[in-house]
């Protein structure tokens, strides 16, 4: 069976944000570091980013057409006060196009030719940076189940949960975070988030290929030992999940995260097998089942 928690209407993990999105409002912050152009250009949806840079286009066109109609008849073939004419002069220009039909007479609009096809340079440099920024940022397609289960392990109950990923290449020397975040109110009555790093049975994959199962045991050394559904719930608790490792195909780092909450933690559960081998001897890694648990007898001593 596939155990798919109800979506969260009114509550929203940051560690499950999409990548780029902003999900906490921000007030008073200062000015001149909220308005960080290339971490704008960088974040924003590819529909956006190539409207922006089309409109940065036409308006430095349009700028420079203004200045070339203010001289009526300093371009060679164009109509004497015609701005269309004016503007179309400033785009050959502007990407050194060139066709030959106009061209400038006057002092005037060489200044400006000499002018723009500066700025063409500097745009056009602009312009091929920041696309190669954005195709060359790594990021991760590490798929994290659905849920995360809590069964037996050598006797202990154990917390665990699934990480694969998708592209089917080696990531190097990954290593992976858990804590448990919760509300915790101090003697003074002063309420916080508060994060307690559970330790894991392995924290370190030198060579993350197929699936990785996490698991931190439920000992009596664990903050979630002893804990109720109920008492999760009541403190609004959530296991954040930090990974990273290098990607051999980039050979750079790349980051992932993800969060379970109390109602996304199944007891008495386990993962089906996702891992199975072809007649070649090729490992296959089924990821239609990645998300898949099955029954488990109930474990002494634990509440769920």
């Amino acid at each position: 069976m596939s155990d798919t928690p109800k979506p969260r209407p009114n509550v929203r993990s940051l560690a499950r944000a999409p990548r780029g999105q902003r999900l906490a409002i921000m007030k008073g912050q200062d000015s001149g570091r909220f308005m960080d152009f290339y971490h704008n250009v960088l974040t924003i949806s590819w529909p956006f980013f190539v409207l922006r840079l089309a409109a940065l286009f036409l308006v430095i066109n349009l700028i420079f057409a203004m200045f070339y109609v203010a001289d009526r008849g300093g371009i060679v073939n164009a109509r004497p006060g015609n701005f269309a004419d004016a503007f179309f002069f400033s785009v050959q220009t502007l990407g050194t196009l060139g066709y030959g039909a106009m061209a400038p007479r006057t002092l005037y609009v060489n200044l400006l030719v000499t002018a723009e096809s500066f700025t063409g340079i500097l745009i056009i440099a602009l312009f091929t940076g920041i696309i190669f920024a954005r195709f060359s940022r790594p990021f991760a397609r590490v798929l994290f189940s659905n849920v995360a289960v809590v069964a037996p392990f050598d006797g202990v109950p154990t917390l665990m949960f699934r990480a694969a990923n998708q592209r089917g290449e080696s990531i190097l020397d990954a290593s992976v975070t858990v804590s448990l975040a919760r509300q915790h109110t101090t003697i003074e009555g002063v309420t916080m988030r508060r994060f307690h790093e559970l330790k894991l049975m392995r924290s370190n994959n030198p060579l993350f290929l197929l699936s990785w199962t996490v698991m931190h045991p439920i000992d009596e050394a664990s903050p979630l030992y002893g804990l109720t559904l109920a008492d999760m719930e009541a403190a609004d608790m959530e296991i954040v999940v930090m990974l990273s490792g290098m990607d051999e195909i980039i050979a750079d780092r790349i980051y992932a995260r993800h969060a379970y909450w109390h109602d996304e933690i199944l007891w008495n559960r386990r993962f089906v097998d996702v891992i199975s081998t072809a007649p070649s001897g090729r490992r296959i890694v089924d990821l239609t089942l990645f998300h898949d648990t099955k029954e488990h007898k109930p474990l002494g001593g634990i509440t769920s």
